[in-house]
């Protein structure tokens, strides 16, 4: 199969991407699931964007800058403010659905870190708006195929035509990429003149995540093993509030919108406690929050806090939230009455595979967006709702570079297909479920909101076994979803142990006790 794009994930930054480019040529898009299986359809709380006065790009630009702990790159903080009226102009254009006040207003949030109310959202929902919208005018376009139940194994380069190469080779290009239909276990060979990696975060490493199951780092793992760069992978952010509700999975996201709103973290015995932390208290950036909330609770001895919204008017809360209030209401909490019980929960990878300012990795003709990416606009903690505007400002920009070249570019020709020789299938189904789960353990255990080089040390003894046996079992086993998630997962694992490892400081979402600070500080 040959197509000019290749984009490889169904999110916010994929198809607004594919959007773009297929009004110039023809765009494939594979995802592993369903079109709306991502992290995009989950995000509850809105996208950034400075809409009115007295808000200015200067006060994002630094709120952003301070919550990312001085790891930013002011270059691509720059590029996402300024970029993103326009970028909502364009969502907008697509059917997104903002809300708006009884004026004609947007009627705007505002969350943590945030110096101003500046979140435009749809109630509680607003990524399943985009992502609902996006889908519509994806499946309506002429120039695109879409092939769910697809997923990408591995990326073609150099490699593939029996050339040795480093992250070091020069002229390291991308071809497009190896694709298993997972109803028919065949594996595709598709070619295109550009490649985009755009399968969202790798929460699914921790044991608890409000990522939904399909967020297992395929698209950092596939550029890794390609030799792309990738940075920034130890600062994972835990979001403060997922629902504690012992074996839901993925866990149930409380957007930090309702702190903005007014909810108030409390110990369970009613006792406010985020003053002791941050004079922004219950509104505090995410990894001063989620570490705070660990240290209660590890003191304590107790699974979770209270996130209390009661004090506020009942008919507004349910208004606001209805998602929320519905969900919790189906497991017997009413929030307009009862407090509502949360824990932090793996949530975002601010780093990921390294880009420009044009959204191409280190490897030519490949490009990485969204959670995927490593843009620098995070830093060390991602502030609250820049993600989807990140995934639209730079879907734009590698859009607009892929076009630009797309004449000067060939198909290449002479990959060779899979070659399934002494392979089969495996009955190692349980084998594999058992090792995933090691594999959230000893993330979850020794590389979580707090960590030390005692506990990094151990987390890549343990995860080094599970690479040996895994990468064993690949080499004689015809590949299938279950198995590749894995060996995704183990990638993206050692990634974040490694970096973490290499970092000796504590910095934004990454704390180790061997380099203490105050949990406040940034």
């Amino acid at each position: 199969m040959k197509t000019d794009f290749l984009v490889i994930g169904s999110g916010a930054a994929g198809m607004s991407f594919a959007l773009q480019a297929a009004e110039h040529g023809h765009v494939t898009i594979v995802t592993k699931g369903e079109l709306d299986e991502c992290n995009t359809n989950y995000a509850q709380g809105g996208i950034c964007s400075v809409t009115y006065e007295p808000d200015t790009f200067e006060k994002h630009i630094e709120d952003t800058l301070v919550c990312g702990a001085g790891k930013c790159d002011r270059d691509a903080v720059e590029l996402v403010v300024r970029q993103a009226p326009a970028m909502i102009r364009r969502l907008i254009e697509w059917g997104t659905r903002f809300d708006r006040t009884p004026d004609g207003r947007f009627e705007l949030h505002r969350e943590g870190g945030h110096s101003e109310s500046r979140i435009l959202h749809h109630e509680d929902l607003t990524g399943a708006e985009i992502e609902r919208a996006l889908i519509e005018s994806v499946r309506r376009h002429p120039n695109i195929t879409v092939l769910e139940h697809h997923f990408a194994i591995d990326l073609l380069t150099q490699h593939h035509l029996g050339e040795f190469v480093t992250r070091h080779t020069r002229g390291l290009a991308c071809f497009g990429a190896y694709v298993l239909d997972t109803g028919t276990g065949e594996i595709e060979t598709i070619l295109s003149k550009f490649t985009v990696a755009a399968t969202g975060g790798c929460g699914n490493i921790y044991s608890t995540t409000t990522n939904p199951v399909v967020a297992t780092g395929d698209g950092i793992a596939m550029c890794h093993r390609a030799k792309a760069i990738t940075q920034n992978m130890e600062f994972i952010q835990f979001h403060p509030t997922s629902l504690y509700n012992p074996g839901e999975r993925p866990s149930f996201l409380i957007t930090e919108a309702m702190r903005g709103y007014g909810a108030i973290l409390r110990l369970q015995n009613g006792r406010e406690f985020m003053d002791k932390y941050h004079p922004m208290r219950s509104l505090a950036p995410r990894d001063v929050v989620a570490r705070s909330i660990y240290h209660e609770m590890k003191r304590r001895g107790e699974e979770f806090v209270y996130l209390d919204v009661t004090h506020k008017d009942a008919e507004q809360t349910r208004t606001h939230f209805p998602n929320i209030y519905e969900k919790c209401l189906s497991i017997g909490i009413d929030i307009t009455k009862d407090m509502i019980p949360v824990t932090p929960a793996a949530h975002y990878c601010c780093g990921g595979v390294k880009v420009d300012l044009n959204g191409e990795t280190s490897i030519k003709r490949l490009y990485a967006l969204g959670e995927t990416s490593c843009t620098g606009l995070h830093g060390a903690n991602r502030l609250a709702s820049n993600s989807l505007i990140e995934a639209v400002v730079y879907a734009d920009r590698a859009a607009a570079h892929a076009v630009a070249h797309l004449d000067s570019v060939e198909i290449q020709e002479g990959i060779p297909e899979w070659n399934f020789e002494g392979t089969q299938h495996t009955e190692e189904m349980l084998m594999l479920l058992q090792s995933k789960r090691e594999v959230q353990s000893i993330m979850t255990n020794y590389v979580g909101i707090v960590r030390s080089n005692l506990s990094l040390k151990r987390a890549m003894r343990r995860l080094s076994i599970l690479f040996e046996e895994t990468e064993e079992l690949y080499g004689k086993t015809k590949p299938n979803r279950d198995l590749c998630e894995l060996r995704n997962m183990i990638a993206v694992a050692y990634l974040t142990i490694k970096q973490g490892r290499e970092l000796k400081e504590s910095v934004g979402c990454h704390y180790n006790t061997d380099y203490p600070k105050e949990i406040s500080n940034q």
